[in-house]
């Protein structure tokens, strides 16, 4: 359990990297057409991503699942453009109304722990203490993801509440411009090319 703090920190520092852009702009899109009230739900929300993500990380990590990285990479993007897809369609509608897309964040947790596999499998090696290593990972992709979100809640809550942006349309700009760049990835990453 030596290392368990540097896991933890590899996990956070990991999702929060710049370079990895992908994984932001979904836990954004995920969590952005909440509020700073819906903190529950969106805590559940994300978690259900981390659960998904967390399980195909160890079956890849344990060579238990193995799919090409070019259709990993295209289908991150994917699971983005979907995500701000339906933040778009469901504008019209109230957080109420909406049946909060657990399983939807879980599915999608399956594709981007795959995107993670590469990473830690490289960082693993042939460590004797792949559990425990793995959990302190995913504990810290999970802290990471939080940061992210506090950071969402906090920025609509300030446009939202002080400078007066209508929810709807503060929901509408932020889908549509994710959808934009995801749209650009997926294209960019499209396997057949």
């Amino acid at each position: 359990m030596q290392d368990f703090p540097l896991y933890f920190e590899l996990g956070w520092q990991h999702i929060l990297d710049w370079q990895g852009y992908d994984h932001i702009l979904f836990v954004t899109a995920l969590c952005g057409i909440y509020l700073l009230k819906d903190w529950k739900k969106v805590l559940i929300l994300v978690t259900a991503f981390t659960i998904g993500h967390s399980l195909t990380l160890a079956l890849s990590v344990f060579n238990k699942i193995l799919i090409p990285t070019t259709w990993i990479e295209f289908l991150i993007p994917v699971t983005i453009l979907i995500t701000a897809l339906l933040n778009i369609i469901y504008s019209k509608k109230s957080n109420d109304q909406i049946n909060s897309p657990y399983v939807l964040a879980l599915l999608f947790g399956l594709i981007h722990g795959l995107g993670f596999s590469n990473y830690l499998k490289s960082l693993l090696g042939k460590s004797n203490n792949v559990v425990a290593e793995l959990l302190a990972f995913n504990l810290g992709l999970e802290f990471g993801q939080i940061i992210i979100v506090i950071c969402v809640l906090t920025i609509s809550f300030l446009l939202i509440n002080f400078i007066k942006v209508k929810k709807r349309e503060w929901n509408l700009f932020l889908s549509s411009a994710i959808f934009g760049i995801a749209a650009i990835m997926t294209i960019e990453r499209w396997p057949f090319l």
